[in-house]
């Protein structure tokens, strides 16, 4: 049997773009469905790498790039995945556009039929696994940081369950408050589920807004959380996950600190689980 000389090319890309949905001006759901192979097991809470080659075009409104990659280099970054663990025909990313970014420009400018790059393996210990069973659980986000609560609560809420959720969401405006309407009605279908969002810009609203304002640690001083539960939670009954921005973590790790929260490290256990988007 003959054998070849040429040079055997791996493919850059091998999933491709189902579905794009545009949340708001520089916000957007991706799903994406891999092309001839299974998705992997994975758990809620854990992240997913996506890419691009260096070729792929950017989004309108993106900065121009001073030094362009190489077309057949590989960008890729690790997104947290906001799917059910129990969806097995897609992963779902929430995305912010970084108009200066290498990779989410490129991202932006997919449509349905695309072709990208999704990584085979999910990674990451900020699962709800860190908590006891028997512990109610707080998760507290900014922006696209509420990713892995959605595929924690797509996966793991359950109606008449006695252990209480919340979801604390802070963004600029409410058109930013994605997942709002998925959210408002698992509220409705799970009395144990409670969401409270806020914005930092209400002046900016053009048909107003009613609900609490400033940032989501806001939620935490203003006792909204403490009504909406009937009880202040406490570290030996309540576990905190945060994720999102690094301001906005380093100032609830200091207000659950006054209250004694601890935060969870490999050598340490805590109430205070931490995912950093960067």
């Amino acid at each position: 049997m003959a054998v070849s000389t040429e040079t055997l090319v791996v493919p850059l890309t091998n999933a491709v773009v189902s579905q794009r949905i545009e949340v708001a001006p520089g916000l957007a759901v991706l799903r994406v469905v891999p092309d001839g192979w299974e998705l992997p097991a994975f758990t809620p809470g854990q992240f997913a790498v996506i890419g691009l080659p260096g070729d792929a075009p950017r989004c309108e409104g993106a900065e121009v790039e001073d030094e362009p990659p190489p077309p057949d280099k590989l960008l890729r970054r690790a997104y947290s995945i906001a799917s059910s663990s129990l969806e097995r025909q897609y992963i779902e990313f929430y995305i912010a556009l970084v108009p200066s970014g290498a990779l989410t420009p490129r991202l932006f400018a997919l449509r349905p039929g695309d072709r990208v790059f999704l990584g085979k393996k999910s990674s990451g210990r900020f699962t709800l696994s860190e908590a006891p069973d028997d512990a109610h659980v707080v998760l507290v986000g900014t922006g696209t940081g509420l990713a892995p609560y959605m595929s924690m609560l797509r996966t793991h809420l359950r109606a008449g369950d006695g252990r209480r959720f919340a979801v604390l969401h802070g963004a600029r405006h409410s058109w930013d408050l994605g997942y709002r309407s998925e959210l408002m009605t698992l509220t409705r279908l799970c009395e144990h589920l409670s969401y409270l969002p806020v914005i930092s810009r209400p002046a900016e609203e053009d048909a107003g807004w009613s609900g609490p304002t400033g940032h989501v640690q806001d939620l935490w001083t203003g006792g909204h959380l403490e009504r909406a539960w009937g009880f202040r939670p406490t570290p030996s009954d309540t576990h905190v996950f945060l994720c999102g921005g690094p301001a906005m973590i380093d100032g609830m790790v200091d207000l659950l600190g006054r209250e004694d929260f601890v935060e969870q490290t490999r050598e340490r256990a805590g109430q205070i689980h931490v995912e950093r988007y960067w």
